[in-house]
């Protein structure tokens, strides 16, 4: 089945989203050529590896707690709290509880 992606002015409620970790994973909720929207599931103890984007972007931690490794600092995200980061710059992200993150990378273009 394809995924469903939020349509221009579709309302899309992060709180309810909030609660669903033990049973949702990640999903794509908007994707055009200008940007992406995901919100990512991160069970307490996974970690995502160091990368980078090809673009700015901003993370949100929607609900639970993340050490975000960026810079060579480790700040911890908590509920409601956001940090956005410029283009290609290397960062890692662990969960230290479970987490729902909502990311949104802006595309180069």
């Amino acid at each position: 089945m394809a995924t469903h992606h939020a349509s221009s002015a579709e309302i899309v409620d992060l709180e309810t989203w909030a609660q669903d970790v033990p049973y949702e994973q990640t999903k794509t909720i908007v994707k055009t050529d200008e940007m992406e929207l995901v919100r990512l599931v991160i069970p307490v103890g996974k970690e995502i590896p160091t990368h980078k984007v090809s673009g700015p972007i901003i993370v949100h931690c929607i609900n639970g707690k993340i050490e975000f490794t960026v810079m060579g600092k480790t700040q911890v995200l908590m509920d409601g709290q956001l940090l956005h980061l410029a283009s290609d710059e290397p960062h890692s992200v662990k969960a230290i509880a479970d987490a729902v993150v909502l990311l949104t990378i802006i595309f180069k273009t």
